[in-house]
């Protein structure tokens, strides 16, 4: 569970601040997936980067699992990204010399040296999910010999490595062509609900509002239309 509560962020602009987030409430239960829409500029890249742990607002709770996220340390919100957050980022951002497979694999390194058993563990799971998103045949590809689609599913898989609960996505399909990115949409829902995922799900793209559990309309920061779209 995913729980974003009256949410206020702002940023330094010379004397004075700049409202980026103005009280946003919103949440996303698991195996459900709420969209964060709204024009550029309207925060929501801003409320997902709080909603992940990598910005600490000016006020508001962040609950991750009952967990309230800024009462914590850097350590433990960094703990806490390890353990209970998936992030997908807008580029995949992946590592050239790496194959898809290590991509994930690499993911159980992160926090300290991990015993044997738990890197076999991770092999396996590596391989799993690269079955789930579709690449269990490009698993030994490296980045330069997948396709912009193929790469943004290897993002997903990598998100899903630790098993988060919290599942949070920038702007999955803007380098996508339409085909392609109805089809990241599709496998992001899938997921959501096969893993009981909470997604967030920031997009400028309308047409894949439909699929969504949840609308929240960003403008200037503040929502101004929350709708169900499933």
């Amino acid at each position: 569970m995913i729980r974003l509560d009256t949410i206020t962020l702002t940023y330094p602009d010379g004397d004075s601040r700049i409202t980026a987030v103005d009280r946003v409430t919103l949440s996303a239960r698991p195996g459900t997936v709420t969209a964060i829409t709204g024009p550029s500029g309207s925060g929501k890249s801003s409320l997902l980067a709080v909603a992940a742990t990598l910005i600490r607002p000016d006020s508001g709770r962040v609950l991750i699992d009952d967990v309230d996220a800024t009462g914590l340390t850097a350590s433990e919100a960094t703990d806490l990204r390890r353990d209970k957050i998936g992030i997908v980022f807008q580029q995949p951002n992946l590592i050239p010399a790496l194959t898809a497979r290590e991509q994930l694999t690499v993911m159980n390194e992160l926090g300290g040296p991990r015993p044997r058993g738990r890197r076999r563990g991770a092999a396996e799971r590596a391989d799993e999910l690269l079955d789930a998103v579709g690449l269990g045949a490009h698993r030994d590809k490296r980045p330069h010999q997948l396709s912009g689609g193929q790469r943004q599913r290897v993002n997903i898989a990598r998100a899903l490595m630790n098993d988060p609960s919290a599942l949070l996505v920038d702007e999955p399909t803007s380098a996508l062509d339409q085909e392609r990115g109805a089809a990241i949409i599709e496998l992001i829902v899938r997921l959501t609900d096969e893993r009981n995922a909470s997604t967030l799900l920031v997009t400028h793209d309308l047409v894949h509002l439909p699929q969504m559990h949840r609308v929240i309309h960003l403008v200037d920061g503040r929502p101004v239309v929350t709708a169900s779209a499933a």
